[in-house]
């Protein structure tokens, strides 16, 4: 079942009827912006993409990360 609009849409785009594009400003503003929230998220970035890294391996391996982790706190008990 088709429908048939009665009407044609009585919307407009922000463009005003001629192709939507950006401007040279707009380009060289939004480049300039995420240049500058890149900088000053890098390190956190680069903290939490180093911590989601860590998690997809060590939940790869559930088993033998807590075997690991049990050896490991099982020898320094015994050192003390």
């Amino acid at each position: 079942m088709t429908h048939t609009p009665s009407s044609p849409p009585t919307w407009d785009t922000a463009s005003l009827g001629r192709p939507a594009g950006a401007s040279a400003l707009e380009h060289s503003a939004l480049s300039a912006h995420l240049s500058d929230c890149g900088a000053r998220r890098g390190r956190l970035r680069d903290l939490r993409s180093g911590a989601d890294g860590l998690r997809q391996v060590l939940s790869a391996r559930v088993v033998s990360t807590a075997l690991v982790l049990t050896l490991l706190l099982g020898a320094l008990w015994l050192l003390r």
